[in-house]
Protein backbone atom coordinates (compact mmCIF):
# COMPACT_ATOMS: atom_id res chain seq x y z
CA UNK A 1 0.00 0.00 0.00
CA UNK A 2 1.19 3.36 -1.01
CA UNK A 3 0.55 6.80 1.11
CA UNK A 4 1.11 9.43 -1.63
CA UNK A 5 -0.91 12.48 -0.26
CA UNK A 6 0.28 12.92 3.27
CA UNK A 7 2.37 16.11 3.42
CA UNK A 8 4.84 17.11 5.81
CA UNK A 9 5.03 20.59 7.14
CA UNK A 10 8.12 22.25 8.82
CA UNK A 11 6.67 24.14 11.30
CA UNK A 12 3.55 23.23 14.07
CA UNK A 13 0.46 24.65 13.21
CA UNK A 14 -0.48 27.99 14.13
CA UNK A 15 3.04 28.34 15.95
CA UNK A 16 4.00 31.64 14.70
CA UNK A 17 3.99 33.88 11.46
CA UNK A 18 6.28 31.93 9.04
CA UNK A 19 4.79 29.88 6.35
CA UNK A 20 4.00 26.39 5.99
CA UNK A 21 6.22 24.17 4.03
CA UNK A 22 3.92 21.46 2.34
CA UNK A 23 6.21 18.50 2.14
CA UNK A 24 4.87 15.19 0.27
CA UNK A 25 5.83 11.91 1.58
CA UNK A 26 5.44 8.57 0.34
CA UNK A 27 5.66 5.59 2.09
CA UNK A 28 5.56 2.15 0.05
CA UNK A 29 4.77 0.18 3.12
CA UNK A 30 2.31 1.41 5.59
CA UNK A 31 1.93 -1.74 7.87
CA UNK A 32 6.17 -1.01 7.98
CA UNK A 33 5.38 2.62 8.76
CA UNK A 34 3.09 1.91 11.60
CA UNK A 35 5.55 -1.01 13.27
CA UNK A 36 8.77 1.51 13.21
CA UNK A 37 6.27 4.53 14.58
CA UNK A 38 5.23 1.87 17.59
CA UNK A 39 8.77 1.25 18.22
CA UNK A 40 9.73 4.53 18.31
CA UNK A 41 7.09 5.45 20.71
CA UNK A 42 7.63 2.21 23.16
CA UNK A 43 10.54 3.93 24.98
CA UNK A 44 9.80 7.06 25.52
CA UNK A 45 8.22 8.57 28.78
CA UNK A 46 7.25 11.59 27.50
CA UNK A 47 5.55 12.59 24.84
CA UNK A 48 7.73 13.50 21.32
CA UNK A 49 8.41 16.75 20.13
CA UNK A 50 6.89 18.36 16.74
CA UNK A 51 10.25 17.53 15.00
CA UNK A 52 10.97 14.39 16.65
CA UNK A 53 7.97 13.26 15.32
CA UNK A 54 9.10 14.67 11.82
CA UNK A 55 12.02 12.47 12.16
CA UNK A 56 10.39 9.44 13.18
CA UNK A 57 8.24 9.80 9.80
CA UNK A 58 11.02 10.44 7.77
CA UNK A 59 13.01 7.15 9.04
CA UNK A 60 10.09 5.34 8.42
CA UNK A 61 9.93 6.19 4.94
CA UNK A 62 13.52 5.42 4.48
CA UNK A 63 15.20 8.91 4.47
CA UNK A 64 17.46 10.04 7.12
CA UNK A 65 16.01 12.13 9.18
CA UNK A 66 13.47 14.94 8.34
CA UNK A 67 16.21 17.31 7.25
CA UNK A 68 17.06 14.93 4.44
CA UNK A 69 13.30 14.63 3.26
CA UNK A 70 12.91 18.20 3.28
CA UNK A 71 16.25 18.68 1.15
CA UNK A 72 14.19 16.98 -2.06
CA UNK A 73 16.46 14.03 -1.72
CA UNK A 74 15.25 11.86 -4.97
CA UNK A 75 16.32 8.37 -3.45
CA UNK A 76 15.42 7.68 0.25
CA UNK A 77 18.02 5.99 2.16
CA UNK A 78 18.00 2.18 0.98
CA UNK A 79 16.34 -0.02 3.78
CA UNK A 80 18.30 -2.75 3.58
CA UNK A 81 20.99 -0.94 5.23
CA UNK A 82 19.39 -1.08 8.91
CA UNK A 83 16.17 -2.55 8.44
CA UNK A 84 14.13 -1.51 11.88
CA UNK A 85 13.50 -5.10 13.66
CA UNK A 86 10.41 -5.09 15.72
CA UNK A 87 11.80 -6.79 19.15
CA UNK A 88 8.80 -7.66 20.62
CA UNK A 89 8.15 -10.25 17.38
CA UNK A 90 12.16 -11.29 17.82
CA UNK A 91 10.75 -12.00 21.43
CA UNK A 92 7.59 -13.65 21.23
CA UNK A 93 9.08 -16.04 18.70
CA UNK A 94 12.22 -16.93 20.14
CA UNK A 95 10.07 -17.97 23.02
CA UNK A 96 8.93 -20.69 21.05
CA UNK A 97 12.39 -22.50 21.60
CA UNK A 98 14.21 -23.85 24.23
CA UNK A 99 17.61 -23.05 25.55
CA UNK A 100 18.70 -25.59 22.89
CA UNK A 101 17.36 -23.72 19.80
CA UNK A 102 14.61 -26.98 19.93
CA UNK A 103 11.05 -25.45 18.83
CA UNK A 104 8.50 -25.92 21.52
CA UNK A 105 5.34 -24.90 20.21
CA UNK A 106 4.63 -24.09 16.32
CA UNK A 107 2.98 -20.20 16.79
CA UNK A 108 -0.37 -19.38 16.15
CA UNK A 109 0.01 -16.41 14.28
CA UNK A 110 1.18 -16.88 10.51
CA UNK A 111 3.95 -14.12 10.54
CA UNK A 112 5.82 -15.71 13.28
CA UNK A 113 4.70 -19.34 11.58
CA UNK A 114 6.56 -17.83 8.85
CA UNK A 115 9.52 -16.63 11.05
CA UNK A 116 9.84 -19.55 12.45
CA UNK A 117 10.01 -21.89 9.39
CA UNK A 118 12.46 -19.68 8.48
CA UNK A 119 14.59 -19.86 11.37
CA UNK A 120 14.07 -24.29 10.28
CA UNK A 121 14.81 -23.15 7.10
CA UNK A 122 18.39 -21.78 7.77
CA UNK A 123 19.08 -25.03 9.85
CA UNK A 124 18.92 -27.39 6.51
CA UNK A 125 21.50 -27.64 4.23
CA UNK A 126 22.31 -25.43 1.41
CA UNK A 127 22.31 -27.22 -2.38
CA UNK A 128 21.46 -30.71 -0.90
CA UNK A 129 19.16 -32.85 -1.81
CA UNK A 130 17.34 -34.54 0.42
CA UNK A 131 14.90 -37.71 0.98
CA UNK A 132 11.35 -37.47 2.63
CA UNK A 133 12.92 -39.75 5.35
CA UNK A 134 16.36 -36.93 5.65
CA UNK A 135 13.77 -33.87 6.75
CA UNK A 136 11.76 -35.67 8.70
CA UNK A 137 14.69 -36.93 10.88
CA UNK A 138 15.81 -33.10 10.77
CA UNK A 139 12.17 -31.77 11.70
CA UNK A 140 11.74 -34.40 14.33
CA UNK A 141 15.17 -32.92 15.85
CA UNK A 142 15.09 -29.27 15.89
CA UNK A 143 11.21 -29.76 17.71
CA UNK A 144 9.32 -31.33 20.68
CA UNK A 145 6.02 -31.39 20.33
CA UNK A 146 5.69 -34.23 17.69
CA UNK A 147 4.50 -33.24 14.65
CA UNK A 148 7.26 -33.17 11.69
CA UNK A 149 5.21 -33.69 9.32
CA UNK A 150 3.41 -30.37 10.24
CA UNK A 151 6.71 -28.39 9.72
CA UNK A 152 7.65 -30.23 6.68
CA UNK A 153 4.55 -29.61 5.29
CA UNK A 154 4.80 -25.70 6.08
CA UNK A 155 8.47 -25.02 5.51
CA UNK A 156 7.21 -26.65 1.53
CA UNK A 157 4.04 -24.39 1.62
CA UNK A 158 6.31 -21.42 2.19
CA UNK A 159 8.22 -21.89 -0.47
CA UNK A 160 11.23 -21.97 1.37
CA UNK A 161 11.48 -25.85 0.00
CA UNK A 162 11.01 -27.64 -2.74
CA UNK A 163 9.99 -30.87 -3.79
CA UNK A 164 9.50 -33.22 -6.41
CA UNK A 165 5.78 -34.22 -7.56
CA UNK A 166 6.27 -38.19 -5.68
CA UNK A 167 7.92 -36.30 -2.72
CA UNK A 168 10.95 -38.30 -2.87
CA UNK A 169 13.62 -35.33 -3.28
CA UNK A 170 13.56 -32.10 -1.64
CA UNK A 171 15.89 -29.07 -1.30
CA UNK A 172 16.04 -26.02 -0.03
CA UNK A 173 15.33 -23.09 -1.91
CA UNK A 174 18.04 -20.50 -1.80
CA UNK A 175 16.98 -17.00 -0.93
CA UNK A 176 17.58 -13.99 1.06
CA UNK A 177 16.69 -14.56 4.74
CA UNK A 178 14.60 -11.54 6.19
CA UNK A 179 16.18 -9.22 8.59
CA UNK A 180 13.30 -10.33 10.99
CA UNK A 181 14.25 -14.22 10.92
CA UNK A 182 17.99 -13.26 10.97
CA UNK A 183 17.45 -11.53 14.21
CA UNK A 184 15.57 -14.52 15.68
CA UNK A 185 17.98 -17.05 14.73
CA UNK A 186 20.71 -14.76 16.30
CA UNK A 187 18.21 -14.49 19.60
CA UNK A 188 18.06 -18.26 20.15
CA UNK A 189 21.77 -19.10 18.96
CA UNK A 190 22.54 -16.66 22.13
CA UNK A 191 20.23 -18.41 24.55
Amino acid sequence: MAITDLNLTGTPQGSGTMPRELIPLHVNDISALARNIRSAYADREKQPSHLEVLNILAKSAGYKNFQHLRSGAKEPVKEEKHPVIDRASVERVARCFDKDGVLTRFPSKRPDQISVLWVLWSRLPARTKLTEAEVNALMKAWHSFGDHALLRREICDAGLVSRTRDGRVYIRMELPMPPLAQAIARQIADK
